[in-house]
């Protein structure tokens, strides 16, 4: 299966000298480190989209997390292909048999079957018509080769001062429209789970999953806490977490950039957040257990801090994303494992429906405890870490509760 790497990118320069190559170090371009890379399942590399890769960050075109979101989406791409065994540069007469049309036509089927989000389906759509372009532009296909059809369109909208504009985009036929799902949801168009559900995805996870899946889920659906906090978080956290005087068992973790020790959390938003004194106890005993006690003695000392490691003392997550391949594998594992055992809510679970499910049993107590409603967004802003800029997200939870109450 294709992988996707993060490499400590170092560029060199070529001399070609009396018939002999030689390299060395550059020393006006600077390396990059955590630079996504693919790699086929037999070990080599996607040359043309790592060259990709490196072409868009040393340029300045766009930024490493934007070509990390890009490849995660090329890696999405390169399983297809190896499952079908197909060639990213084929491109026969026949338009129903080309790769990138069989792509598309799998994305919307998962899209349609809730295996994928339509924003993610989208997503991964642009992210290889993108790619292709690059490749058309340098050359890389035969200039006969048809990809696709452009469909010129116009945008029409209106200007601060009030006049009309119109802005001519071209399109393909290849391209997945985002088709949201109808009615109120939540982050990422999520939907929150039944607490009947709740529980029964962390019983199942407590005896089928991984000790750090399990506890990860825990965090998620008791804290409201993002993967990429969760993965990210330290045992100073824990250590340092305080009683909150106003909630009885109910300790405070600060997280974010400016909290000691840092935490990652979405758009660096520093804050603290509440988390049920049980559970931190139970993440204090896994962390002197033997288990993980041997993932950290093959840490680097940057990853020994960690309370989650892998068992080859990485991080789950990529420093500074809220992604997590390393989840994502054991994530698959767990569902796969639920849908046998009957547990068909796992069908179409996602991680972040944790954090959905803690946002909307938030905002239930606190609309039962409140009638201010600008308090309670408040409780909920502060609770979910949302940045300066998300009280449309915020509103989300108070406007899904009382569509709930009002029923």
């Amino acid at each position: 299966m294709a992988t996707l790497e993060h490499i400590h990118f170092v560029p060199h320069n070529l001399e070609y000298r009396k018939g002999t190559a030689t390299y060395s170090t550059s020393s006006s371009r600077s390396s990059l480190k955590n630079l996504p890379q693919l790699f086929w399942k037999d070990g080599t590399p996607w040359r043309e989209a790592n060259l990709w890769a490196v072409e868009r960050t040393t340029t300045g075109e766009a930024s490493l997390k934007t070509v990390a979101s890009n490849m995660n989406g090329l890696l999405n791409y390169a399983k297809f292909l190896e499952s079908r065994e197909l060639k990213w540069f084929e491109f026969p007469v026949r338009k129903a048999e080309r790769c990138l049309v069989l792509y598309r036509g799998s994305l919307i089927k998962m899209r349609n079957a809730g295996l994928l989000s339509p924003s993610t389906a989208s997503e991964y759509m642009r992210n290889c018509i993108m790619f292709y372009r690059w490749v058309k532009h340098r050359e890389l296909l035969a200039p006969h080769v048809v990809l696709w059809r452009e469909k010129p369109y116009s945008v029409k909208f209106f200007d601060q001062v009030g006049f009309e504009r119109t802005i001519s985009v071209i399109t393909t036929d290849l391209s997945i429209p985002n088709r949201k799902r109808i009615g109120l949801t939540l982050e990422n168009g999520l939907l929150p789970l039944s607490e009947l559900d709740r529980d029964a995805i962390l019983d199942l996870a407590a005896a089928e999953a991984t000790p750090e899946l399990y506890l990860m889920l825990a965090l998620g659906f008791f804290t409201g806490m993002r993967l990429g906090s969760i993965c990210d978080l330290k045992l100073r956290t824990l250590e340092h977490a305080i009683p909150d005087p106003s909630a009885k068992g109910l300790l405070r973790l600060a997280v974010g950039p400016g909290a000691v020790p840092p935490v990652h959390t979405k758009f660096g938003v520093t804050g603290q957040v509440w988390i049920p004194e049980a559970l931190r106890d139970e993440l204090l005993e896994y962390a002197k257990g033997s288990r993980r006690i041997a993932r950290a003695i093959k840490a680097p000392p940057e990853n020994r801090d960690l309370l989650f490691l892998t068992r080859y003392g990485n991080s789950y997550g990529r420093r500074g994303t809220d992604q997590s391949s390393a989840v994502n594998v054991e994530m698959s594992d767990f569902r796969k494992r639920g849908i046998k055992a009957g547990l068909q809510v796992l069908r179409k679970f996602r991680f972040h429906q944790s954090r959905c499910t803690f946002g909307t049993v938030l905002t239930r107590l606190a609309l039962s405890t409140c009638a201010d409603v600008a308090l309670v967004i408040g409780i909920v802003s502060d609770a979910l870490l949302h940045g300066p800029n998300s009280e449309a997200t915020t509103l989300k939870y108070i406007r899904f509760e009382q569509a709930l109450l009002a029923v």
